[in-house]
């Protein structure tokens, strides 16, 4: 009997013990969600701004100006460039990204997916692995890219799609994310990446004249 009581008492000592790891694992994580939380936040405007400065350039230029990337021709073929994460147990996180790209392709271009002229570029393990379970054109030469996450990689997956388009290789880039905004609730988005989308010209609407530093060619380039 001593021995069983003495043997639930280093049970619960063990339970205990584990209790405080847990515990602070969970404030560890509660700070680097808010760190991340944080900078997305106070990204987001600027991104916001930095899309519709671009769209305004494009749509106010004269003659060839970043036309290159702006220019709209009959869609052939498409490239998908699919946002999923490396890890599971996020929920239907990465589900419902997938599904959103499946039902965006199957609906607005099931005419070239037909034909086999939908690629997809994943970033993120877990985009690749099932997009190529269900037979899809998918390219994994960025699906690592979380593991060095920099600005100088993100910038050659967006630089190489741009060059893709220029050399008419596709004719639209769709970029399928989760836009997030709060820890419980997530946005998932289908957005035009090219051809730059153009601001609608508006009846009697005055055309901005701003001065630019870099040149305007410098900025649709970068």
């Amino acid at each position: 009997m001593a021995g069983q009581l003495k043997e639930v008492r280093n049970r619960i000592k063990s339970v205990q013990s584990t209790q405080q790891i847990t515990k602070a694992m969970k404030m560890v994580s509660a700070a680097k969600l808010r760190r991340a939380q944080d900078a997305i936040v106070q990204m987001r405007p600027y991104a916001k701004k930095l899309q519709e400065m671009l769209s305004n350039i494009v749509s106010n230029s004269e003659g060839g100006l970043g036309m290159e990337l702006a220019v709209e021709r009959p869609i052939e073929r498409v490239l998908f460039i699919v946002i999923t994460s490396d890890r599971g147990l996020a929920g239907a996180f990465n589900a419902n990204v997938i599904k959103l790209a499946k039902a965006t392709i199957a609906g607005k271009y099931a005419a070239q997916q037909k034909k086999g002229n939908i690629t997809i570029w994943n970033i993120g393990k877990k985009g690749y692995d099932q997009f190529v379970k269900l037979n899809y054109k998918a390219d994994a030469t960025y699906k690592d890219i979380f593991l060095n996450l920099t600005f100088e990689n993100v910038q050659k997956a967006a630089q190489a799609a741009m060059k893709a388009f220029e050399e008419r290789q596709f004719d639209a880039v769709e970029l399928v994310y989760s836009q997030f905004k709060n820890a419980a609730t997530q946005k998932f988005e289908v957005e035009r990446f090219l051809p730059i989308p153009k601001v609608a010209n508006k009846t009697g609407a005055s055309k901005a004249d701003f001065i630019f530093d870099p040149s305007q060619e410098a900025l649709i380039m970068e």
